[in-house]
């Protein structure tokens, strides 16, 4: 009889276990279901580098362009983004900001190109990579061309985020 009520109590754990997963979504699956982007569209948002900055920055000279991004500027990035299928609710404007894909200390431009709206939830996560990337490039030891594949490789795939991070450190 005990080992019946032992096996029963298994049962249900497992059950419970299997019900829990399915029940409660992952974080990032949470912000794809209600249509917020988890990442940069690249349709949308491919990246670009900036063409008219004033100065230059780090050992390797980049061209860097001061921060210019207005409301006029967020209310196409949410609406493009929203045409896409997306659903961004312009009355949480609040939980977003408007993302850099290649951040300006990296050299990247103010263009539409390069914005995205980024939830807090996914920001959380990416926004550690930027002063860790651009670190490096100060030291001289991170050129901008592997910068840019790096910060992309994490915004678009959040998992990655860690591992460059580990990265970054052994630099």
């Amino acid at each position: 009889m005990a080992k019946i009520l032992s096996s029963q109590k298994k049962s249900a754990r497992v059950v419970l276990f299997l019900l829990a997963i399915h029940l409660v979504p992952a974080r990032a699956g949470t912000e794809r279901d209600r249509g917020i982007p988890i990442g940069p569209d690249p349709r949308l948002t491919p990246g670009a580098l900036c063409r008219d900055g004033r100065s230059h920055r780090y050992p390797e000279r980049i061209l860097y362009c001061d921060r210019a991004v207005d409301h006029e500027d967020r209310v196409q990035i949410v609406f493009a983004y929203n045409s896409a299928g997306y659903r961004i609710d312009p009355k949480k404007h609040k939980e977003f900001k408007i993302d850099h894909l290649i951040p300006l200390c990296v050299g990247g431009s103010n263009d539409h190109e390069n914005l995205w709206p980024q939830h807090e939830s996914i920001y959380e996560i990416t926004d550690p990579l930027e002063p860790a990337i651009c670190e490096k490039m100060f030291e001289g030891r991170l050129k901008q061309k592997e910068a840019v594949e790096l910060v992309i490789r994490g915004k678009r795939h959040l998992s990655e985020v860690r591992r460059i991070m580990h990265y970054l450190d052994t630099l």
